[in-house]
C-alpha cells in the first residue's frame, strides 16, 4: 500500500465490494428477504456443478489479492528479507511491506471463507462469511494504528481519518456476528466500506498524483486543514450515492420481487 498504485489497487477493492453490499442491502430490504446474502442457485448435477456453488465474489476477494502482492513485490528494491543478518546489526526490514503483506492476508482469508462456504447451510454460511471479514478488519485495524509510525502533517492527518472510518466498521463487523438480520448494520457496512476505499484513493492522489500538480506542504495548516473538509465531503457524496443506489433498486426489483 505504498505509492500510488498501493493506495488506489486497494482502495478500489474496498469500494466496489462496498457497492455490492449497498446492492445486496437494498435488493433485501426492497424485497423484505430475511438477509442480505444473494439466493444460491438450486444444487445441480453434472461435471461442473460444484463450480455453479462458488462464491464468484470470494475468487474476485483471492485474484485481486494476487495483483496487489505482485504490485508491493514489484515496488521493493534488493532481496526481500525479514531480517538483516550482519555481524553488527539483527535490524528488522520492509516493515510496512510486511504489515502490508499481512493485511492482504487477511482478504485471501476473507475470499477462501466465502469461495468454499457454499457448501454448508446458507444461515451457516452467512454466519461464517461475516466471522472471517471481522477477524480480517480487527487485524487490520492495529496494522494502521502502527503504521502511523513516522508520519506527520497530511499523511498523518490523512491516515488518522481513514483509521477513523475503519474503526467503526470493524464495531459494525463483529456487531452483525450477534445481530445478521439487522439492516441497520447492513447499510452502515456497505457505507463503511465504500468510505474506506474512496478516502484510500483520495489518500493516494494527496500524496503523489495531486490534481494542482503542487505537493501539498506538511507545515501549511490549510492545507491539514483542507483534508479533513475533504473527507466530510467523502461522507456526504458517498450518502447520496448510497440513497441513488437505494432509488435505481427500488425501481429495478419493485416488478421482480
Amino acid at each position: 500500500m505504498g505509492g500510488f498504485e498501493g493506495h488506489l489497487y486497494p482502495g478500489l477493492s474496498l469500494f466496489f465490494y462496498g457497492l455490492y453490499h449497498a446492492r445486496l442491502v437494498s435488493r433485501a430490504l426492497i424485497c423484505s428477504q430475511p438477509a442480505q446474502y444473494p439466493p444460491r442457485p438450486p444444487w445441480s448435477k453434472g461435471r461442473w456443478a460444484k463450480l455453479r456453488q462458488v462464491h464468484y465474489v470470494g475468487l474476485l476477494k483471492i485474484l485481486s489479492t494476487f495483483v496487489l502482492v505482485a504490485q508491493e513485490l514489484h515496488n521493493i528494491s534488493g532481496p526481500f528479507v525479514f531480517i538483516r543478518k550482519t555481524y553488527h546489526a539483527r535490524d528488522f526490514l520492509y516493515c510496512k511491506q510486511w504489515q502490508h503483506l499481512t493485511i492482504y492476508m487477511t482478504f485471501v482469508l476473507s475470499g477462501c471463507v466465502d469461495a468454499v462456504s457454499q457448501n454448508l447451510l446458507p444461515r451457516r454460511s452467512a454466519a461464517l462469511e461475516q466471522a472471517a471479514q471481522a477477524l480480517g478488519l480487527a487485524l487490520i485495524l492495529p496494522l494502521m494504528l502502527s503504521h502511523l509510525q513516522g508520519s506527520e502533517g497530511v499523511d498523518l492527518q490523512s491516515h488518522l481519518l481513514f483509521i477513523q472510518a475503519l474503526f467503526p466498521l470493524v464495531l459494525v463487523a463483529v456487531a452483525e456476528l450477534w445481530a445478521p438480520d439487522a439492516w441497520q448494520l447492513w447499510v452502515m457496512k456497505a457505507f463503511l466500506y465504500m468510505l474506506t476505499g474512496s478516502w484510500l484513493i483520495q489518500i493516494g492522489f494527496m500524496l503523489y498524483r495531486p490534481i494542482s500538480g503542487h505537493k501539498w506542504m506538511d507545515d501549511d495548516k490549510n492545507n491539514i486543514m483542507f483534508v479533513t473538509t475533504f473527507f466530510c465531503w467523502h461522507v456526504v457524496i458517498l450518502a447520496f450515492l448510497m440513497a441513488w443506489i437505494h432509488g435505481v433498486s427500488f425501481l429495478w426489483y419493485r416488478y421482480m420481487c
